[in-house]
């Protein structure tokens, strides 16, 4: 009788409580520029983070954002790693239900337009009536567009061609489109391996965060989960930044680059990890508002109205 007493106690305190809903399994979805997971990954960090929870980590991996957001949307996912400014708008007006878990801080010269070293294009402003390789709902998707804009030109000035970043840089080689807008580790390995030319990057034109999301579902039963992906990712960004060499040695042989091209790569991105407030997603209102001036989202979105997680 004491014992089932003590048990019965003991099922009200707080721990038991956490047990009792800590999943077995994390699912996460990423990309190959998943930097910060991918650092995780190849380390099994975070799967040692969480073992004190008894949660097993398993990885998938998306071409690119939109198909890994939808993949979050319907369930084969429970954490994305990050995505693109853009992604999240683009899911947001199709109707997903998805949390802003975590955001790193800008990195604008990490996406860039370029063209070839001999190229007669030497301003946006050229690339008017020219076919110019996107991969579309990506954030270059959106640089071009606020480029375009800067320079006085409308999106429908130019004709895009949606390719995927190894369908656009081979495109962008054979000379099939007249620039190729791309981000990193792509835009560093093209820099790294060809003869091409920054024809202009985000700064002072598109901050480029990226994000990282849960489903609203599992942001709202596994908060303990998520406490420590955070601040395993937070504690991997800071490594990434203080180990630069150390840290493109690690990710060159996952990413198939040398790790010269990695630490270019790498130079250009904040890897600032932090928690996402809603004042501070303005941006994400410009991006939803110019692709919607563009015809691009069926409709007018309001990018602030979003569940945001909050650290307990």
């Amino acid at each position: 009788m004491r014992r089932r007493t003590l048990l019965s106690l003991l099922s009200l305190l707080p721990f038991a409580a956490l047990a009792q809903k800590t999943p077995s399994n994390l699912r996460i979805g990423y990309q190959k520029s998943s930097t910060l997971l991918t650092v995780l990954k190849v380390r099994g960090q975070l799967e040692q983070d969480l073992a004190p929870l008894g949660v097993k980590v398993s990885w998938h991996e998306f071409s690119s954002g939109l198909p890994l957001l939808e993949a979050l949307n319907v369930g084969g996912v429970d954490l994305s790693a990050d995505v693109a400014d853009t992604v999240p708008v683009f899911a947001q007006a199709a109707g997903a239900q998805l949390t802003y878990f975590a955001q790193e801080a800008p990195s604008p010269s990490a996406q860039a337009i370029v063209v070839r070293a001999d190229s007669g294009i030497n301003s946006v402003a050229d690339l008017k009536g020219k076919k110019v390789a996107v991969t579309k709902a990506a954030g270059s998707h959106y640089l071009l567009i606020a480029s375009l804009d800067k320079a006085g030109l409308r999106f429908k000035d130019i004709e895009p061609a949606y390719l995927t970043p190894a369908d656009g840089r081979a495109a962008f080689e054979r000379g099939a489109v007249a620039a190729w807008v791309t981000w990193d580790p792509y835009l560093a390995g093209v820099q790294n391996q060809s003869q091409v030319r920054i024809l202009a990057d985000g700064r002072n034109v598109a901050d480029y965060q990226r994000y990282y999301l849960a489903s609203t579902k599992y942001a709202e039963v596994h908060p303990e989960v998520l406490a420590v992906v955070f601040e395993s990712l937070r504690k991997a960004g800071k490594w990434v930044k203080q180990s630069p060499r150390e840290a493109a040695e690690l990710l060159a042989p996952a990413w198939g680059l040398d790790a010269k091209t990695v630490e270019l790569a790498n130079s250009r991105r904040s890897y600032e990890v932090r928690l996402v407030v809603k004042d501070a997603l303005s941006e994400q209102q410009r991006i939803a508002d110019a692709f919607y001036g563009e015809g691009l989202l069926p409709r007018k979105l309001d990018a602030t109205a979003v569940p945001l997680w909050r650290l307990r």
